[in-house]
């Protein structure tokens, strides 16, 4: 007797068996197609996070809008906003303060120059160290300059990280100089 022969003899002997067979052969193949759609959905996320990606490098949408028209000005002031020259400061600072945190860094230290000699007259200086990671440092340049009210980045100084630190991710220090234009008391 051949082998089919003598497993269908099994099988027909033993119903519970070929049940048993059955409901692992269905749970074997949906467990493949489970993790065949699963897969397709995890490359149609990175395609599309990929398209994105490389329509804000070649300017074809802004970063974070994602409904925005080309050639469309950002909302709010082009100035800083505050009575003062020192709230205007503040303006500044929180505003950097925000950008830098929106990329998931954080802001080591930061001093607000109201009266830089070298500055121009109606313009608040900002002097910012920073650790960003080096996808967020692009985001934040953008954010900054392209955002409102209009901020001009003076200098930038960057920083690799050290390799043997054991700091996770490799985080870059930043030291940025930021200005923005004052208008003055309304």
């Amino acid at each position: 007797m051949s082998a089919d022969i003598l497993l269908i003899r099994h099988l027909v002997r033993y119903p519970a068996v070929a049940v048993l067979t059955y409901v692992i052969l269905m749970a074997v193949f949906i467990a493949v197609t489970w993790t065949a759609l699963a897969d397709l959905q995890d490359r149609r996320v990175a395609f599309a996070a990929a398209t994105d990606m490389l329509d804000r490098l070649e300017g074809r949408k802004a970063a974070g809008d994602a409904g925005s028209a080309p050639g469309t000005a950002p909302a709010g002031s082009p100035f800083l906003e505050g009575q003062t020259l020192t709230v205007a400061g503040a303006a500044l600072q929180q505003r950097v303060s925000g950008a830098v945190t929106k990329v998931q860094g954080t802001v080591l230290s930061s001093q607000v120059e109201l009266r830089d000699p070298q500055s121009r007259e109606g313009f608040v200086s900002l002097i910012a160290s920073c650790e960003v990671d080096q996808p967020g440092l692009q985001q934040l340049l953008y954010d900054l300059e392209a955002g409102m009210p209009f901020l001009f980045v003076d200098q930038l100084e960057v920083q690799a990280p050290q390799i043997g630190t054991g700091q996770e991710g490799g985080r870059m220090r930043l030291l940025i100089a930021v200005s923005g234009r004052w208008q003055g008391a309304n």
